[in-house]
């Protein structure tokens, strides 16, 4: 019973989250289909990654024909948030919980999945993150395949429209954190400028765009995280 009632719960908090993935999965279906990319493949690489950055920064390389390693770097160094996540989680699994459950549930961790998961009262129980997980991901690969549908059947003009939506979803991604802390600011900044630098100056100009995406990020970031480190404060909220 109670492992029918997590399955239950799961699926209604995963249901929101679901209805918001489909929007913007669709947007990522249409960047895939400028790539190439099939509807059945949209489908089964959004259902094994789940990373709108992630799978953006892939589309984009596989248009760019791109090496496999600059894929593979660039799916790393934008989904290294996930490797944190799936630490502070497994503080939320309850002890004796196979090995097995626990794989399977950093598997599931997404941005969304990891908040309504941890923000559970005592252990969060396998099956209500298995749940939301599940409806959550079966949106999110159908958006991106209906968007690769759409992108082949809509005149030129609206798919180029519905292009810009994507970039619209990370402004309003990084714009809160910016006016919040103007470290964030600096470093989006920072990378606007010297990704365009970069793209004309001698030497770097002539690697290809996923190189210079890759490096940039792991410079700006470590520079950024060398200069201001997050502080992290104990349980009496002292430093």
């Amino acid at each position: 019973m109670a492992r029918r009632n997590d399955i239950i719960q799961g699926l209604r908090d995963g249901i929101p989250i679901a209805m918001g993935y489909f929007a913007v999965a669709f947007s990522l279906g249409i960047i895939a289909k400028q790539a190439g990319l099939t509807a059945a493949i949209g489908f089964v690489s959004s259902f094994f990654t789940r990373a709108s950055a992630g799978e953006y920064g892939v589309y984009t390389l596989v248009a760019a024909q791109a090496a496999y390693v600059e894929i593979v770097a660039m799916c790393l160094v934008t989904n290294l948030r996930y490797m944190l996540m799936s630490a502070a989680l497994s503080q939320k699994i309850a002890p004796g919980t196979s090995w097995l459950h626990r794989v399977l549930m950093a598997c599931c961790v997404t941005d969304e999945i990891f908040g309504i998961s941890i923000a559970r009262e005592r252990y969060c129980p396998p099956a209500y993150t298995y749940s939301a997980a599940l409806i959550s991901t079966l949106l999110w690969a159908s958006g991106c395949a209906a968007g690769i549908v759409a992108g082949g059947m809509l005149p030129t003009a609206i798919v180029a429209a519905l292009s810009v939506a994507l970039y619209g979803m990370f402004l309003a991604i990084i714009m809160p954190p910016a006016r919040n802390d103007r470290y964030v600011l600096y470093a989006i900044v920072a990378s606007f400028v010297l990704s365009g630098a970069c793209s004309v100056a001698p030497v770097v100009s002539s690697w290809s765009s996923g190189t210079r995406t890759i490096v940039l990020t792991v410079v700006i970031s470590a520079v950024v995280a060398w200069w201001k480190p997050i502080k992290m404060e104990d349980t009496d909220g002292q430093a």
